[in-house]
């Protein structure tokens, strides 16, 4: 592929372990196949009965959520320069982002569940909606437990 038409693999990065080793899982694949990652973490602001929390004083979700994006990605690169690796933070749903973004990637790696509940469901709420809609090939990479 020319470098103008590199594969671009998307990767769903929240802090937990089981999207820390999704994103290992597409450094390994980039490694091989000269692949553009887009690291991609997602933030939502609070909700109090269905509706978005006005202010909670002191916090600025888009800084936490690039902050805690570009920790997890610099420990994981540890240094390394043969990868590119976008970094995107964005607010909103995060199986609403994914979904969104995969129409324009060759291929979505998630992990099988995040920072939700109900540790012991296989896949989570977000791995499944991307597994049923996105618009790539997705890989849900699972936890080690």
């Amino acid at each position: 592929m020319a470098q103008e038409e590199r594969e671009r693999v998307l990767v769903g990065v929240d802090g937990s372990e089981a999207s820390i080793r999704a994103l290992r899982w597409a450094m390994r694949y980039a490694e091989r196949t000269g692949a553009v990652i887009e690291a991609v973490h997602v933030w939502q602001v609070p909700t109090t009965y269905g509706s978005p929390v006005k202010a909670v004083p002191g916090e600025n979700f888009a800084e936490t959520g690039e902050r805690a994006l570009n920790e997890t990605v610099d420990h994981e690169l540890a240094g390394r320069k043969d990868l590119e690796v976008r970094r995107i933070a964005q607010g909103g749903h995060p199986s609403d982002v994914m979904v969104e973004r995969s129409r324009s990637a060759d291929l979505l790696v998630v992990g099988s569940r995040g920072q939700g509940g109900l540790k012991g469901a296989l896949l989570g709420s977000v791995s499944l909606r991307c597994v049923t809609h996105a618009a790539c090939p997705v890989v849900v990479i699972r936890a080690e437990d």
